[in-house]
């Protein structure tokens, strides 16, 4: 145990309203008799993404000894295997620093410039429109920010045939938007299916979460597909929800 940044919730503002759960894309926030409630003080990485979300401002970053916050177990409540372990201690893993060795094949160039899969602007959630052309009837991809600079094979493997919205559930603000877009974009869009690209480190479930939470809103049945990528840029799953 050691002293470190930690969510505060104040019991007498909350009012229960189970905002901040999906918003903590740990998972690290649940709702116990009426109330907002760290799960397990491990579980929360203290960065305060959860903040912005709470609508009577009972959400704030203390100082105060605590557990280290835990991959493992966060991994573990997310229901899925952790990132990979890189020596590195302490942390948000979505901020490690790490370095990645590449085989000397990866140096060699392909061909020619490769064509790119993208059919329309712009691309981040906050800025698309679910009256768009391009999104009516379309497979969507919802790829979190980081997904394209990891994969090789983003354009080709991912992109192609498919309407792209892009974000990022740790660092965006204004995430209620997302979800009323998402909400949209399945009743008024009517996209076919949705993709959800993310990767292996904990906070990208939140996205994941954000698209559940819209589906169950929405008036229409979506098939859902989630595919999960390694720091390095391999799909670790790849499933439909």
């Amino acid at each position: 145990m050691a002293k470190r940044s930690i969510v505060r919730i104040d019991e007498e503002k909350c009012t229960g309203c189970g905002v901040c759960v999906p918003a903590c894309a740990e998972g690290a926030i649940q709702i116990v008799d009426g109330k907002a409630r760290l799960a397990a003080d491990n579980l929360c990485d203290g960065l305060g993404a959860c903040l912005g979300d709470c609508p009577e401002g009972a959400i704030t970053i203390e100082e105060r000894d605590a557990d280290e916050y835990d991959e493992a177990a966060v991994a573990k409540r997310l229901g899925r295997a952790p990132a990979h372990d890189h020596g590195h201690m302490g942390g948000c893993p979505g901020s490690r620093v790490m370095t990645f060795e590449r085989p000397a094949a990866a140096a060699v160039a392909a061909a020619g410039p490769q064509a790119s899969e993208l059919r329309q602007w712009p691309v981040q959630l906050h800025l698309v429109s679910p009256r768009a052309p391009y999104f009516q009837g379309a497979d969507l991809l919802l790829a979190a920010d980081c997904t394209a600079f990891a994969m090789g094979d983003f354009h080709s493997g991912h992109l192609k045939g498919k309407a792209l919205a892009i974000a990022c559930p740790k660092l965006d603000e204004g995430q209620d938007a997302y979800l009323e877009k998402l909400v949209a974009l399945v009743d008024e869009a009517r996209v076919n299916t949705i993709t959800v690209l993310v990767m292996e480190v904990p906070c990208c479930g939140g996205l994941q979460r954000l698209v559940e939470e819209a589906l169950s809103r929405a008036s229409r049945k979506v098939p859902l597909k989630r595919v999960l990528v390694s720091l390095q840029g391999e799909v670790i799953a790849e499933d439909w929800i």
